[in-house]
């Protein structure tokens, strides 16, 4: 694995003083490597329990789907021939075939059709289905009406989805619905999945209280990490509290070292920022191989990375806002390529500032903004008054966050900028 200075000599321009955006994405997701890669680090779980979690192995079809080639739709099923699919035709009905049916095979003759019904196997002979609607039915017979029908229509081949053999799901993907739905048709009840990642979290400072803690001045609760605990649960990890951790160097020293030994992350927040004790950045610069990043982003400027004992660390900062803003965007990417599958970005929109937003170009911006369609169905977007890193009731109210790239300046009204949408995943 690349250390450190290897993974940032690759970034053209690099300046720990002046990190961009990008820059910290690819450099975070580098730091951390594949649970996948590791045989350890799988575990078999049933159908009811996979929703969510990450294949680590080929999910391989056992058979073809569909098995049989079958009928798309509720109609005739017959042998189009050389009909030119305009003229009205009459067929003899000569049978009907149910989905499900089992019964031996019927064969269809020239100048005669089969009814037959949604997911039915296609009779022998036949190549085409004309919708029910398409036809006169008159007795034993069927008037096929025409309506640009072409040979092959409504017909579903055996296999066209999935070849017996063939890889249905493929390692790394993250089971949600669809995926979980797939495999119940295959018959296959469980998966090989990679075991949930250990993510260490505690708080830092001697300023932090606990529930319990009786209050007292220049002291503030600590919502950090609960709010760590609860995105890291929301995103498949398995999080290790560590509680709060005093600006004392002997227990830094010992927390990050036994959460190094138990855990396949670290998160801290707390300590990073220029002109705090500097305890958390001395510890992490004693113990492992560690850089110290102010990023060119609000919320979240300062920001430790790299490795203590060979496991990844992320120092957030302390104001909850920027702790929630640099786990979406770093430390999350690093997690779901930890998890073994492909980062994705958050769901994301186009939408109209309402206002006039004040920025400066040089560094990316993540506002809190409540966004809604308006009657001619444009998507508008406001931001909330105060954008203060502590202000933790504004991601509470906050539907999205508008994200101001590095190189924009200040939004007019009417300017589109982009929304990440926080809805469900925070």
């Amino acid at each position: 694995m690349k250390t450190l200075a290897e993974i940032t000599s690759e970034l053209a321009g690099y300046d720990p003083q002046s990190v961009h955006v990008a820059d910290v994405v690819r450099t975070t997701c580098a730091l951390v490597a594949s649970l996948r890669e590791r045989p350890d680090c799988t575990e078999t779980v049933g159908i009811q329990d996979l929703t969510g979690r990450v294949l680590a192995r080929d999910v391989i079809s056992p058979i073809s789907v569909p098995p049989h080639d079958n009928s798309a739709m509720d109609g005739y099923a017959f042998a189009f021939g050389e009909w030119d699919g305009q003229q009205p035709i009459r067929l003899r009905v000569s049978g009907q075939r149910l989905a499900g049916d089992s019964k031996a095979d019927i064969e269809v003759a020239s100048g005669e059709c089969v009814h037959i019904m949604t997911g039915a196997v296609m009779p022998a002979g036949a190549d085409t289905v004309v919708p029910t609607e398409l036809c006169t039915r008159e007795g034993d017979s069927v008037l096929i009406n025409g309506g640009g029908l072409r040979a092959g229509d409504n017909r579903r081949f055996a296999g066209e989805d999935l070849q017996a053999g063939g890889i249905a799901v493929p390692a790394g993907q993250v089971m949600h619905a669809a995926a979980v739905g797939l495999l119940a048709s295959l018959g296959i009840s469980e998966a090989v999945v990679v075991r949930r990642p250990r993510v260490a979290y505690f708080s830092t400072g001697s300023e932090i209280l606990s529930f319990g803690d009786a209050p007292r001045t220049g002291a503030v609760f600590d919502s950090n990490r609960w709010v760590m605990l609860s995105l890291l649960r929301s995103w498949g990890a398995e999080p290790i509290d560590m509680g709060v951790i005093p600006d004392d160097p002997a227990q830094l020293a010992e927390a990050f070292t036994r959460a190094a030994q138990q855990a396949d992350m670290i998160i801290s927040s707390g300590g990073v920022s220029v002109g705090e004790a500097d305890h958390t950045k001395a510890m992490m610069r004693q113990l492992g191989d560690v850089t110290f990043w102010r990023v060119a982003m609000r919320p979240g400027r300062p920001m430790a990375v790299g490795r203590v004992a060979g496991c990844p660390v992320f120092g957030l900062p302390g104001n909850p806002v920027a702790v929630m803003v640099t786990f979406l965007a770093f430390v999350r990417p690093a997690l779901q390529t930890l998890m073994g599958t492909v980062p994705t970005n958050l769901p994301a929109a186009v939408a109209r500032s309402a206002e006039k937003i004040r920025k400066r170009p040089g560094r990316t911006e993540y506002q809190r903004g409540v966004a809604s369609y308006g009657d001619d169905g444009a998507l508008t977007v406001t931001v909330l008054p105060n954008q203060g890193s502590g202000v933790l009731s504004g991601m509470v109210r906050a539907n999205c966050l508008v994200v101001l790239s590095h190189e924009q300046a200040t939004i007019e009204v009417g300017d589109a900028v982009t929304v990440w949408w926080l809805d469900r995943f925070i």
